[in-house]
């Protein structure tokens, strides 16, 4: 039997055009989350949308692999980016994430590190990665950019802060949820990526930008997971 893949959007905006692709839809209503399972591009899948922050997301994830049995995890959506390389409407698929908000600097401990614990940093999965780039190339997204997705129960929207960031932290885009995807991925032995489509620079313009590029950002990302799914 074929295993299920995990599609999560944090937003409506997100999902819905995933939704409007499946067949033999059922929905399934469990922690709050509305979880859509079906067939997509030939590929049983199930659909949902996590809500905004860690927590939400870090439940979502669990439900997908204990109720439906998902043995992949793609979560698509936009974040900020922090690469200077990056502009509004870029991709950064993920090689790996971390929480920027886990600080425990005051113990001795480096930004991001969970205490005790061996690891803090959550690897993506290989073939999914090179299935994000494959199809990034296939459908001419512009730039997409391989690297660091940092999460954090806040929206970055300061300059100083992106800068610190992306100098102390490595990162590539800042978000609030894919390091808490990852981190359910890895405690369960299931492969993840995360594929994020810029919707603004985090450094103060997204009250400007963020309502605009959503649903065109989401648009790129929704073509990258058809892509992946067809070559799955």
């Amino acid at each position: 039997m074929e295993s299920t893949i995990g599609l999560i959007g944090a937003m409506d905006e997100e999902i819905k055009l995933l939704l409007a692709g499946m067949e033999q839809s059922k929905e399934i209503t469990k922690a709050g989350v509305r979880f859509v399972k079906g067939i997509l591009h030939g590929k049983p899948v199930v659909v949902c949308k996590s809500g905004v922050g860690k927590v939400n997301a870090a439940v979502t994830t669990q439900i997908l692999i204990d109720q439906f049995g998902a043995s992949k995890v793609l979560f698509t959506g936009v974040a900020g980016a922090i690469h200077p390389d990056l502009n509004i409407g870029d991709i950064v698929i993920s090689t790996e994430c971390i929480q920027h908000d886990m600080d425990v600097t005051a113990l001795g401990f480096k930004r991001g590190v969970i205490p005790y614990q061996e690891i803090s940093t959550f690897s993506a999965d290989a073939q999914l990665i090179a299935l994000a780039e494959q199809a990034c190339h296939e459908i001419s997204v512009g730039k997409y950019m391989l690297g660091k997705v940092l999460s954090g129960d806040q929206f970055i929207a300061n300059r100083n802060t992106v800068a610190w960031l992306r100098n102390e932290m490595d990162g590539a885009c800042v978000e609030m949820e894919g390091a808490a995807v990852a981190q359910v991925c890895y405690m369960n032995n299931v492969a993840f990526v995360i594929i994020r489509s810029m919707s603004d620079k985090a450094d103060g313009s997204a009250h400007v930008n963020y309502a605009d590029f959503t649903i065109a950002s989401s648009q790129r990302s929704h073509a990258i997971i058809e892509q992946m799914l067809f070559r799955l």
